[in-house]
């Protein structure tokens, strides 16, 4: 697993940026939703071109948070990168300027929707009564990539666990965005994967400075329990 403590001067300096550590004391979990992103095949299939090693070992979390917010009456979302060779679900900057033309391919013919890639990783829990969306940009909760903050609206969310991969970009992308559209915003620590620690340190450090609050498994599940 990655390492997941931020180091104690910069616990120091959050807490005295805002007062106090962490932000949330107890999580309701009928107003709280986990928005699990991008925990696909492509991403966690061995040799798969969007492989994310850690991500394999973050899955027994990531079920533990997800069954701790169901038991409280709290809603399952599992976000899939979907994308399509033309139209608004293909996305030019990314697919024919991040990455090179051969990787690009791999990536988006795993990323189709019905691809084996496409698919969210078996041994995740995912039950009949969770929501499965798209989306077809780094975040969840960019406007018109995912249909994600409209239903969590509906449904009288307003506070959103985030868990998945990559920790770095479309975990903290959501997070951001969720947080800046009104969201009360937490990364679950160890419910999170990058490619190296140092990336994955770095993202948690940038979203409790400025986009919400980072919490472990255990902790998360202590908050959704405690009341």
């Amino acid at each position: 697993m990655h390492p997941v403590s931020l180091s104690q001067e910069f616990l120091a300096r959050l807490a005295q940026r805002r007062g106090r550590t962490h932000l949330f004391d107890f999580l309701d979990p009928r107003h709280t939703a986990l928005a699990v992103i991008d925990m696909q095949r492509n991403f966690l299939d061995p040799g798969a071109a969007s492989e994310v090693p850690m991500a394999r070992q973050i899955v027994p979390n990531i079920n533990r948070v997800a069954d701790a917010l169901r038991r409280g009456g709290g809603l399952v979302a599992w976000v899939q990168a979907t994308f399509n060779r033309v139209g608004p679900g293909y996305w030019p900057l990314f697919f024919d300027w991040m990455v090179s033309p051969g990787l690009s391919e791999r990536i988006l013919a795993g990323l189709v929707a019905g691809a084996p890639g496409h698919a969210l990783w078996p041994e995740l829990d995912v039950r009949p009564g969770d929501t499965v969306v798209t989306k077809n940009r780094y975040s969840a909760f960019f406007p018109g990539a995912c249909a994600l903050p409209a239903l969590l609206r509906e449904r009288g969310v307003d506070t959103v666990l985030i868990a998945g991969t990559l920790t770095n970009v479309c975990c903290e992308a959501s997070a951001r965005d969720a947080m800046m559209d009104g969201f009360k915003t937490i990364m679950v620590s160890d419910a999170n994967a990058a490619r190296s620690d140092a990336e994955h340190l770095a993202s948690l450090s940038s979203v409790a400075q400025f986009f919400g609050d980072v919490r472990s498994t255990d902790e998360v599940i202590a908050l959704l329990t405690s009341r």
